[in-house]
């Protein structure tokens, strides 16, 4: 009998205590699901632990500021080893780069949970998210060297291309699709115009999310709560899992887990989850 895929799951909580207040629970519940990366976690280790269950191994770097950011990793495997910090000492990137080593079977698979900057065009802010991806950047090939089997997810704040966000053309000046934040996804990926994009260009990493959907738009992973909105599909597609190429070949199936509708909402971001057949 062949062995089950290994399912993973990354979402942006928006606050785990108030996710769970709302029903996150029910969907953690139902979906099988083995390694799960958590982003603006806002709460303590503690509190994860609470919510989560004694059956999960979590690893959790909490943010700087309470109650800002925050990401983890929650598994039915054991961490071996993790990081946290993310470029130059001085550059504070706490609650927002976590990474941790699994082994599933023969096999180890490297995991990162990120939460890139949100941002701001013309500020500090914006400075903040330029310096983290230029972080991001840097790491992602000494990654691939530490392990051939490796995944970033999260939270990454910028759509690449103008089919991840459905108004984009009201969106060009404005942070999250800046011409120089969707610069960095084309060195990793590749440019969309690069025969070889998102299959081996750029650094070699692969969108399982474009990779599975093909030229669509979507399917998008966050909506603002104000307006119409979620009701309308007026959202972004941020929330990302960039395989590495030996880990991306092992990929079954990708899912978006939409909300049926929008009382039954558990955060402003949708779960993105990928089975892998390692």
């Amino acid at each position: 009998m062949p062995s089950k895929p290994l399912r993973i799951a990354t979402v942006n909580v928006n606050g785990i205590r108030a996710a769970f207040r709302k029903g996150m629970g029910s969907w953690l519940d139902s979906r099988d699901v083995d390694i799960l990366a958590l982003q603006e976690v806002r709460a303590s280790t503690e509190d994860l632990q609470g919510l989560l269950g004694d059956a999960w191994d979590i690893v959790h770097d909490p943010a700087s500021a309470k109650g800002r950011a925050g990401v983890a990793i929650a598994s039915r495997h054991r961490a071996h080893i993790h990081r946290v910090e993310l470029g130059a000492t001085e550059f504070d990137s706490a609650g927002r780069w976590l990474e941790a080593d699994y082994e599933i079977g023969s096999k180890v698979v490297t995991v990162v949970s990120a939460y890139v900057h949100s941002g701001e065009a013309g500020t500090e802010k914006q400075d903040a998210k330029y310096t983290f991806l230029d972080a991001m950047e840097a790491r992602l090939p000494e990654l691939q060297k530490h392990n051939p089997l490796a995944v970033v997810m999260g939270d990454l704040n910028v759509g690449h291309r103008t089919l991840d966000i459905r108004n984009w053309k009201g969106n060009v000046k404005r942070a999250g699709f800046l011409p120089e934040e969707r610069a960095y996804f084309d060195r990793i990926l590749g440019a969309e115009d690069d025969a070889r994009y998102n299959d081996g260009a750029g650094l070699g990493w692969v969108d399982v999310g474009r990779k599975a959907a093909g030229e669509v738009d979507g399917p998008y992973t966050w909506w603002s709560w104000r307006g119409q909105a979620f009701d309308n599909d007026t959202g972004w597609r941020i929330d990302y899992q960039l395989a590495s190429p030996a880990l991306a070949a092992t990929v079954k199936n990708y899912a978006v887990d939409r909300a049926a509708a929008y009382d039954e909402r558990w955060s402003d971001h949708t779960p993105v989850v990928v089975d892998y057949a390692i």
